[in-house]
């Protein structure tokens, strides 16, 4: 889809939706039946995250039989797309579909849950999140806000960003104006790029005018929608700070225990069934996009410098550190809990997929 297309369609539904937003100033209630607003950090239709987030409420819905209906306001429609989770806490929305690192200012714990620069797959951290303490510290948390998160999707390892011009190593970082969020782009901020983190509605017009030098969002799915390839063509593979990115679905949690169990319930697996629905809709169109990307608009394809690589490396450790010794009892056990969890799957991800791979890559030639 071409962008102009893209946000054509997007400001058209905007239009319509922001007027029925004003008939929903509360949750409707009729015959026991329960409306809840979503707000999003996404544009409308946008591909897999924002099409996620409506399928995960249209799953919702339809799973209740219409007892607990949800209803999706894209980025902009109700409110500015980071500031969805603030209306989920003033009470202007139920729930808000994001990416928690969107909200580090609040608790950088929060950051751990959507993904960390050289750590978990998106296998990796369901694992942590599910089995391994992860969403019991996640809820501690958000129990701060009256919130409550879960999983809701993933992209996998992301595109590591466009570049208007070639990277060499680390000097040609100094300086860089980047947009990249979470602890990624404190990890760039430490190698020497100014960081910004702006909605993927914003980000286009920010490269073309020339306030951003570099930019990355997710990957070919999301950004041939979002047309950086007009204004850059050096992209870059694989992201080091995202290998396996998580989106949110958050809640209000007093709302939602006021929900009947069974509509808890359908909620909780909703959003389970949105991560795995995400990540396989983002895995299936990657690498479709990316042909369309190198073969009908010439953009060059190219991988990080091993000098940026190794001090990528170095500066995610020392991050880490930081945030792990920072002070705040919340964010070490959050921390902690990662560190242990990252410790124990990395056996299971090196010692027997990655040989795997490597076999596969090397043996396996279909014509």
């Amino acid at each position: 889809m071409k962008r102009r297309e893209f946000f054509k369609q997007a400001s058209v539904a905007t239009i319509g939706a922001a007027a029925a937003a004003t008939t929903l100033a509360t949750p409707a209630i009729a015959q026991g039946n329960i409306t809840w607003r979503m707000v999003t950090t996404w544009p409308k239709n946008f591909p897999g995250l924002g099409v996620g987030a409506q399928k995960l409420a249209d799953r919702i819905t339809k799973a209740s039989g219409g007892r607990l209906t949800v209803q999706v306001f894209a980025a902009g429609e109700m409110v500015p797309g980071l500031q969805a989770l603030d209306a989920v806490i003033d009470g202007s929305a139920e729930m808000s579909h994001g990416a928690a690192y969107y909200w580090q200012n609040k608790s950088q714990a929060l950051s751990f849950f959507t993904g960390v620069p050289f750590g978990m797959t998106n296998r990796e951290l369901g694992a942590w999140v599910r089995y391994l303490g992860g969403q019991e510290i996640w809820d501690k948390i958000y129990d701060q806000f009256g919130l409550q998160g879960f999983l809701s999707g993933d992209t996998g390892t992301q595109a590591g960003g466009w570049f208007k011009n070639e990277l060499t190593g680390v000097a040609d970082v100094q300086g860089l104006r980047f947009r990249t969020p979470g602890l990624g782009g404190q990890v760039w901020a430490k190698l020497g790029a100014s960081v910004t983190n702006l909605a993927a509605g914003e980000i286009f017009a920010a490269l073309q005018s020339g306030t951003l030098d570099a930019a990355e969002f997710v990957g070919p799915y999301n950004d041939l929608a979002l047309g950086f390839h007009q204004v850059a063509k050096n992209y870059y593979f694989p992201s080091f700070v995202e290998p396996g990115l998580a989106t949110e679905v958050v809640v209000d949690k007093a709302k939602m225990a006021e929900l009947p169990e069974d509509l808890q319930e359908i909620v909780r697996i909703a959003a389970q069934a949105s991560y795995d629905d995400v990540s396989s809709d983002m895995y299936a169109n990657d690498p479709r996009a990316l042909q369309a990307l190198v073969n009908e608009h010439g953009v060059n394809v190219r991988q990080f410098p091993e000098e940026i690589i190794e001090a990528g490396a170095n500066a995610s450790m020392e991050l880490i550190s930081e945030i792990r010794e920072g002070g705040d009892a919340l964010t070490k056990e959050a921390a902690e809990s990662f560190i242990s969890a990252f410790k124990l799957l990395r056996a299971r991800t090196e010692g027997t997929d990655m040989p795997f791979l490597v076999a596969r890559e090397k043996y396996i030639k279909y014509d």
